[in-house]
């Protein structure tokens, strides 16, 4: 998890340079860089960030309080606006300018970088991959280029706001009705801001993470201590107190950076208290203040933005590429480290520390031009084919990627069209607004007419299986109508607790039973979901209640349709074929990717062995007369190793979410008409 301002402010005068918080600076980088190399090593390193935050906090607050007491208000503006344009955009407008175009030279599909890349230049990437995270197909963070930016944009509205609150606050005439003010004010905005964090975190994290609204009490903090610790002073009673404090504190950090990331939001507000009380307490001549202003250790918080910005690039591109092992580190960490240094050396320090031409005013106007030259050139690489840089070989497939699973398919042979995104709830929002679902514009076959019915239910793996019942539908005449809802519960009485709430409940109250009055005896719901979900790595309390209530919703189900004499079928789990969250490119042998086990995901015993307690459901659910399970485990995973191609040569899956390619499909679909012409 990314991370902020890396770069330490100049000091508003040499007695006021701390550099013990270099030194911080330096612990923080560290664990974040561990963090993203292994998090299994550092679960909560990305907790370096929030050091980041209450820093940034803190030296903004000193930098303003110290400088620019005179002048107009427009003046005070153009100062602080400049000064930050200076630190950040340099460093970061070439890092994109090399990442953008590296991660085109390797990634088939960079759109979802490219984007973020043009909205970091803005400061406004925080929002983007919100957004993105609230996606049902959001591309993997880890794959994502400029994910770390989100902090850089979290930083920048902040910049936006505080020069207007601490100015109007009237500090240039009166100190001590400012401190007061600001207080006032800051901390009735912090309070807020760490009450909406709190309540998001279990229920919409994402929103907790990125938004800078329930990110503000940590700068808010920040800014708080700055005002107390300049009034009050930082003196301790005893150096021997401050010195086992601070080494309490240091100790505390580490320990903190070992929680699981299940206490994530209680381990922010630790690590948010420890800096504070580290900021403030910590003396010269304590062994914590001598290990933080060691020579060594300030270089590093020096240069920890441009770390910061080159070692997440460089790492994922080696997920691109070579991948990430243990032999790979060392390397990874000597490019991060030769393009830090190179970075800040030539680029950052030169440019923020010179005197650019014309003024603050111009300053502004040369960060929007970059931005905007940057934009172009991403733009243009996304838009535009004859421009790719692609530097590998596309993947033959007929339809990639999750925008194919709603595209329409024609029937000729029955003249039958599915109308894609008609016969889909795509979100909360349609559910709101009370999308019909027709069965005309989502069967093939004729429905009236048709031998027998199959109405196909499901989440997005039931869109994946369109191109399944060809066979069925032509030379067994039946017709298949196949709606799906993104992220829908399997059964109605597992509870959808995400985004996709809203969908799931209308899709099973509303769109699933007005589709099934229509059925006849005889005729077939084939439910077609991916259940991974419910066969996790390890075994939890929450897992078996799942399942308990999958057997119940199946159960159910099952007998109110046996009633009508409608049977019913269940496909099976699948191969865990999505932790691999590699895209069809990566099943393609490319000549930068030179090792295969780019694309690991559990083999065949480690899959049967996790999916057992499904199996034991799914095998006393088949036990019903009316009721039968398609299982297609062996077509995925012929082998010992489960992968990405079929024995033939086929690429089995469509995207990185593990749905099935139409190739896949059709190798599916005779052992799909078995099961549904069975007697």
């Amino acid at each position: 998890m990314p991370q902020v301002k890396l770069t330490p402010d100049p000091p508003a005068s040499k007695s006021s340079y701390r550099p013990e918080i270099d030194g911080l600076r330096a612990i923080a980088i560290i664990a974040i860089i561990i963090n993203h190399f292994n998090e299994e090593i550092l679960p909560s390193g990305y907790l370096g960030v929030d050091i980041f935050f209450v820093i940034s906090g803190f030296v903004t607050t000193s930098s303003l309080i110290a400088k620019n007491k005179s002048g107009s208000f427009n003046e005070f503006l153009l100062t602080f606006y400049a000064r930050r344009i200076k630190r950040i955009v340099p460093a970061l407008i070439a890092f994109s300018l090399a990442a953008g175009i590296a991660v085109c030279m390797f990634d088939a599909s960079p759109a979802t970088s490219l984007k973020t890349g043009i909205a970091s230049a803005f400061g406004t990437s925080n929002l983007i991959l919100f957004h993105q995270s609230v996606d049902y197909f959001s591309d993997s963070s880890e794959l994502n280029i400029f994910t770390h930016t989100w902090s850089l944009g979290v930083e920048a509205q902040f910049y936006i706001i505080f020069p207007l609150l601490i100015y109007l606050s009237g500090f240039k005439n009166q100190i001590t009705s400012f401190r007061k003010k600001m207080a006032v004010v800051i901390g009735f905005l912090s309070s807020i801001s760490l009450i909406s964090f709190i309540y998001f975190y279990p229920t919409n994290p994402s929103a907790s993470y990125f938004l800078f609204a329930t990110r503000f009490w940590e700068l808010g903090s920040g800014v708080m201590l700055c005002l107390f610790a300049n009034a009050k002073g930082r003196a301790f009673s005893s150096r021997r107190s401050a010195n086992a404090l601070t080494l309490l504190i240091i100790i505390s950090m580490v320990i903190t950076f070992y929680l699981p990331i299940t206490l994530a939001s209680l381990s922010t507000m630790i690590i948010v208290s420890l800096t504070l009380i580290l900021v403030n307490y910590i003396q010269p001549e304590t062994e914590v203040y001598t290990f933080l202003t060691n020579p060594k250790v300030i270089y590093i918080g020096i240069i920890s933005y441009s770390l910061y910005l080159w070692h997440w690039g460089i790492l994922c591109i080696s997920r691109l590429t070579i991948g990430i092992h243990w032999w790979s580190i060392p390397i990874q960490i000597a490019l991060t480290v030769i393009a830090a240094v190179i970075s800040f050396r030539y680029i950052e320090s030169p440019l923020r520390f010179s005197k650019w031409p014309h003024g603050n005013r111009q300053s502004i106007i040369y960060w929007l031009l970059a931005a905007s030259l940057i934009s172009t050139l991403f733009f243009t690489l996304m838009k535009v084919p004859n421009f790719s840089i692609y530097m590998g070989n596309h993947p033959p497939l007929i339809a990639k990627g999750v925008l194919s699973l709603t595209e329409p398919y024609h029937l000729p042979e029955t003249n039958s069209l599915w109308q894609g995104e008609r016969c889909v709830l795509a979100g909360s929002t349609q559910a709101r607004a009370q999308k019909r679902i027709s069965i005309e514009e989502c069967t093939l076959g004729n429905f009236s007419e048709a031998e027998r019915r199959v109405a196909v239910f499901g989440n997005s793996f039931s869109a994946a299986f369109v191109q399944g019942f060809d066979d069925l539908i032509i030379s067994d005449g039946y017709a298949v109508t196949i709606t799906s809802s993104w992220d829908a519960s399997p059964v109605q009485e597992i509870p959808n607790v995400g985004s996709f709430a809203e969908a799931s409940n209308y899709y099973w109250n509303s769109i699933i039973p007005s589709i099934v009055s229509d059925l006849r005896p005889g005729d077939w719901v084939f439910l077609i979901n991916d259940l991974a979900w419910l066969s996790p790595e390890n075994i939890t309390k929450e897992s078996e209640e799942n399942l308990k209530k999958l057997a119940l919703g199946l159960g159910s189900l099952s007998d109110e349709l046996s009633a009508k004499g409608i049977r019913l079928a269940v496909l099976h789990g699948n191969p865990f074929a999505r932790e691999a969250y590699c895209k069809p490119s990566a099943a393609v042998k490319q000549w930068f990717q030179p090792f295969d086990n780019t694309c690991e995901f559990p083999n065949r015993a480690q899959s049967l062995a996790r999916r057992a307690g499904l199996d034991t459901v799914l095998k006393a659910f088949a036990q019903k007369e009316n009721n039968r399970v398609v299982d297609l485990f062996d077509l995925f995973c012929p082998g010992d190793r489960c992968t990405y191609t079929a024995p033939t040569g086929e690429i089995l899956y469509r995207d990185e979410y593990s749905h099935p390619s139409i190739e896949a499909v059709r190798l599916s679909a005779p052992i799909i008409r078995q099961i549904l012409t069975s007697h």
